[in-house]
């Protein structure tokens, strides 16, 4: 027999029987060193594996910002992770997408325009972890300081007066030692070991954002991403959980990475907003699958309020 997870561990002791059969799995390509720039080709191939149509319906027509400024580490993903937000939308229907790398788009007045921002990537400077302060870095240090907060601020409101966020791989270091931006992702970057093959296995199968895995786990390559500050809290849906047992040796053996549930990618309201933060993919191949592309469109319909589903924490 296999040995049950956290949650069949639980209901086993509870006295729930459930079936422990051996998990099953979806294998994105093979990953490789030398990422290029999205192809034509690359992209009309993302587009046919796209969904065809959206998992609901909106509700009006929906407009998202797409910021995918690193001001810091500059993930070569970012450009094919704004292409698939891109194809998503158009081949679905389920929103249009406004491009724009300009920090000032994060102000009130032009935030209100916007049903949900996509932060795509957004990895700061190490030295302050903080978008804006590394874009204000000219600006005299009480003018910077106070704008940077503002900006921020203007972010979380925007989120807990009712729209939606979403951030991709890098994105939650974006303003990493904020406590308040820690409160509202969900947590905050702490570090990763080497690029491997990291193992998925889905939290709840049976969650309609794990809708589009049917029932299957996730392989593919990525950075083992690990969190800190308010993660410690769990305060969210978590969806994708990374099998820790089957990352490699010298990885399982750190003492920090060993010990504790590691979840990749979640769900969380915060005020009356909704947040979808997906770990992965540090690589273009994880996108060439059609259950990582139903699952990141079925996340930012989620954030956009137009998929409704339990986003209450797991005890």
């Amino acid at each position: 027999m296999n040995k049950p997870n956290r949650i069949q561990a639980g209901l086993l002791c509870m006295g729930v029987a459930i079936n422990l059969t051996a998990q099953e799995y979806t294998t994105a390509p093979g990953a490789s060193d030398n990422i290029v720039p999205p192809t034509p080709e690359w992209v009309a191939k993302i587009t046919e594996l796209a969904p065809a149509k959206a998992t609901v319906q909106p509700g009006a027509p929906r407009r998202i910002l797409l910021f995918s400024l690193a001001t810091g580490f500059k993930h070569k993903v970012i450009p094919h992770a704004s292409e698939v937000v891109k194809v998503l939308g158009t081949k679905s229907g389920a929103y249009t997408v406004v491009e724009s790398n300009d920090i000032e788009m994060f102000s009130a007045e032009k935030l209100k325009t916007f049903d949900a921002v996509v932060l795509n990537n957004t990895c700061p400077k190490r030295e302050y972890r903080n978008m804006f302060l590394d874009v204000l870095a000219d600006t005299p240090e009480v003018e910077r300081n106070k704008r940077a907060a503002e900006l921020e601020q203007s972010l979380l409101d925007f989120v807990r007066t009712g729209k939606g966020l979403v951030a991709l791989h890098g994105a939650i270091a974006v303003q990493n030692n904020s406590p308040e931006f820690s409160e509202m992702m969900g947590g905050s970057f702490d570090f990763h070991p080497k690029r491997q093959s990291v193992t998925l296995d889905l939290v709840d199968p049976d969650h309609p954002l794990a809708a589009g895995f049917h029932g299957k786990g996730f392989i593919h390559d990525d950075e083992p991403y690990l969190f800190k500050n308010a993660y410690a809290k769990k305060n969210f849906r978590p969806l994708l959980e990374m099998n820790v047992g089957k990352l490699d040796e010298q990885t399982r053996k750190n003492p920090k990475v060993a010990g504790e549930v590691r979840y990749v990618a979640w769900i969380k309201g915060y005020g009356k907003g909704r947040v979808f933060y997906c770990g992965p993919s540090h690589q273009p191949e994880s996108y060439e699958t059609a259950a990582m592309l139903q699952f990141v469109l079925d996340g930012i319909q989620y954030a956009l309020g137009d998929l409704p589903c339990d986003d209450s924490p797991i005890k």
